[in-house]
């Protein structure tokens, strides 16, 4: 065989996270996930949505003129059946000439079907696949034998491109050194015959005629791909398409988008289909953040965001769940059960496997699932449910208020996002909890409750009187006495760049309004509201989008270069949602929020993860209002839209469960107030038992005397001191005599303080 030159080729990337379309065979047997960009193929995931096998699969059309790469030329229109139909058609147009593809996912087979047409002046058409198999570094052996077959170098993934009809000619090569582009490049057609390119980055190509289909078949070997990819089109492309088509509709025929404004009807029911497409099918309820790379073309790693974070994987079921596919949302949460650590804790994110990738850990992602166990209104006496439930409170109670990483993974505190949900989690917990494990959970969740303002509403602050505002709530603070106690914070992603915490805002306090802690018309709440829309509200051509904090570094430099560890935060359509669930609530109109969210779309209607906030670069595909290149689509800003134009049908947030804001809108003090070495507390109102808790046995040497502590619930320890107690001053000691802290708490005035002061 006639080997290529240039091996290995360059360094391997993945490809554009600016996806036009993302399918999959809903329903069927196939393992199978495809994702369009610049109107090809640019990512093929097999055989989970952990695993993307191909970069991308583009054309290269030949004219009078010279050749044209279609992905370059960028000149396209998308074609769908209906909203919630992934059956993506796209046509590229040039000068005098036309190339349709009509794409196709077998749902028998893990096979993509696409239909080739070209018209009018062109003269040759040639397919380019990159494959990027396995997952190891890339290290790919590709050969042709009249068809074109690629495996890993691990063996753990094979793809076969064939035809049905024969290509009129072959190649294999390295990319950027012997591949079908180099040899366009260099000699204006395809010329090169490689029959051959071993262990390296690899590309493969075929000469096509003008109109015929193609198979693109993946498997664990050569052969099983071959023979999947001449099954499929033995089958014929009119029926896997029509059956593919049928299968979307089987879909989307029992969505209830009753009550849903008939404006933002069809991006709802769209972004059902995009939440459906997330989802696994070898792990049934493993749902992953997109099918996408962020910032793909300059990273080569499998850290994409093609991996389910417990958090998203929530998200994207309270959508489904929004819009009645209860089904889909107790996927999930049995999935969450089953990887769940022994602890209570899920790790930051995981492949849909269950393996961890990152091992952060978040205490939202430990609180939400049993959120979305409430949200499903599981029975009391569903035991796995019991199990799971009991353990993430253990978790919670162990190691609250403050998480190791806030929500955007970047920062320990005490956050107001993450605080809500586990007040929330821990109060729902009571569902499945009985006895003194409940109201353990819910003095506790009282006491953070009471707490939020102590911790994270900073006042007289310069910004506060500047605004002549009491003042306001912050990103992230400390669990004793002041937002302003945790010192300097780290800015990630901005080299060094420290900032108080009196002087960081973020988004994250609306979560107080929509989880059922505080009412919309509190007034911190709504001087926080003005804030954020005066300091991180961005008023763009689509609409407007809000950053995640003030000085966020998570997005492209100024001069449009993607993101590589530092750079600029840009503004979030999945915030102007958030906003607009606030707007609802008070019992406005959120459609200001919900046409942004829909005008900041890609061609295919895919909602980004952020979008472009400065002048335009073309060259880099940057406009104000539109993606950028980080995560296109977010499966989670879908899950937002959806849950928000369903608001009107509920009345309420789809989080907003009954028994948290009875407990807490009419205001609730809390009657016993928790000491812990990890979170002190220098006073309490006169009225409230103290409790001094801790995570091992301890004595409390109070009064001249030692007393043991007694066994709390859910493996804690503790000594309570009374409410008719005054100011309590002592000492803690381990059983073996070791000291390990004082206890100092003054009483206040005054039995209860509702609302917090």
């Amino acid at each position: 065989m006639t080997a290529a030159p240039g091996g290995p080729g360059l360094s391997p990337t993945w490809t554009s996270s600016a996806k036009d379309v993302v399918t999959t065979a809903v329903g069927g047997r196939s393992q199978i996930w495809l994702t369009l960009g610049h109107g090809i193929a640019n990512e093929i995931y097999w055989p989970s949505t952990g695993q993307p096998q191909l970069r991308d699969l583009g054309f290269l059309v030949s004219h009078p003129g010279g050749w044209t790469e279609v992905k370059r030329a960028n000149q396209y229109r998308i074609e769908l059946p209906g909203p919630s139909s992934l059956v993506p058609t796209t046509i590229h147009h040039g000068e005098g000439w036309e190339l349709r593809l009509d794409w196709a996912i077998d749902p028998d087979r893990d096979v993509v079907l696409v239909s080739y047409e070209l018209s009018g002046a062109a003269t040759g058409l040639c397919v380019l696949a990159a494959p990027h198999l396995g997952s190891g570094s890339c290290t790919n052996t590709a050969w042709t034998d009249g068809e074109l077959h690629a495996v890993a170098d691990d063996q753990s993934a094979a793809l076969t491109v064939t035809g049905s009809v024969p290509f009129a000619a072959t190649s294999v090569g390295f990319v950027g050194a012997s591949d079908a582009w180099q040899d366009f490049a260099a000699h204006g057609e395809f010329t090169w015959r490689y029959e051959l390119a071993e262990r390296g980055n690899v590309a493969l190509a075929a000469d096509l005629g003008t109109s015929g289909v193609l198979a693109i078949g993946f498997a664990t070997t050569a052969d099983g791909a071959t023979v999947l990819a001449r099954s499929s089109l033995a089958a014929g492309f009119d029926l896997v398409r029509r059956r593919f088509v049928d299968a979307w509709d089987a879909f989307a025929a029992p969505l209830d988008a009753s009550g849903v404004d008939e404006r933002w009807r069809s991006m709802t029911l769209h972004s059902a289909a995009v939440l459906a497409c997330h989802e696994d099918r070898t792990y049934p309820g493993a749902s992953v953040a997109s099918l996408s790379i962020p910032w793909g073309n300059d990273r080569a790693d499998l850290g994409g965001y093609h991996l389910v974070w417990a958090r998203d994987a929530v998200e994207s079921a309270l959508g489904r769940l929004a819009l009645g596919d209860r089904a889909a949302a107790e996927r999930t949460l049995r999935w969450l059960i089953a990887t769940q650590k022994d602890d209570g804790h899920w790790t930051q994110n995981a492949f849909p496997d269950g393996h961890p990738y990152w091992t952060g850990i978040q205490l939202d992602e430990v609180a939400l699932p049993i959120v979305l166990a409430a949200a499903l209104d599981v029975p009391s006496d569903d035991g796995p449910v019991i199990r799971m439930v009991e353990a993430a409170a253990r978790y919670l109670v162990a190691h609250g208020p403050s998480s190791l990483q806030d929500r955007w993974e970047e920062d320990a505190g005490t956050n107001p996002f993450t605080l809500a949900t586990v007040v929330a989690a821990l109060v729902a917990a009571r569902r499945w909890l009985t006895g003194p494990v409940a109201s353990f959970c819910a003095d506790l969740a009282d006491y953070w409750n009471e707490r939020i303002e102590d911790w994270l509403f900073a006042r007289g602050t310069g910004l506060a009187v500047d605004r002549g505002i009491d003042g306001y709530y912050v990103r992230l603070g400390n669990d004793d006495d002041t937002p302003s106690s945790c010192g300097r914070i780290d800015v990630r992603n901005r080299g060094g760049l420290t900032i108080a915490p009196s002087e960081l805002i973020s988004c994250d306090f609306l979560a107080l309004v929509r989880f059922g802690l505080r009412r919309p018309d509190d007034p911190r709440i709504v001087d926080t509201v003005s804030l954020i829309d005066e300091r991180l509200a961005v008023e763009l051509p689509t609409g407007v989008a809000y950053r995640r904090y003030n000085e966020d570094g998570y997005g492209e430099h100024d001069d449009g270069r993607p993101f590589d560890g530092t750079g600029v935060g840009r503004p979030w359509p999945l915030l102007a949602g958030e906003r607009g669930h606030y707007e609802a609530h008070a019992g406005r109109d959120p459609s200001r929020f919900l046409a942004s969210m829909a005008a900041m779309t890609g061609p295919g209607q895919l909602i980004p993860e952020q979008v472009w906030d400065a002048p335009a670069i073309p060259d880099r595909f940057l406009e104000p209002g539109h993606p950028t290149g980080s995560a296109m689509p977010l499966a989670w800003a879908h899950a937002e839209f959806v849950k928000l134009a369903t608001f009107a049908r509920r009345g309420r947030p789809i989080e907003l469960l009954p028994e948290v804001a009875e407990r807490y809108v009419p205001g609730r003090p809390a009657r016993v107030w928790f000491w812990r070495t990890d979170a002190p507390l220098s006073s309490a109102p006169e009225g409230t038992t103290i409790v001094i808790d801790h995570d091992q046995p301890f004595l409390l040497r109070h009064d001249d005397r030692d007393v043991a502590s007694r066994e709390l619930p859910l493996g804690r320890h503790g000594v309570t001191i009374p409410d008719s107690s005054g100011p309590v001053r002592a000492a803690l000691w381990s059983v073996e005599g070791t000291w390990i802290a004082d206890v100092s708490v003054d009483r206040r005035p005054g039995s209860t303080r509702w609302p917090p002061s």
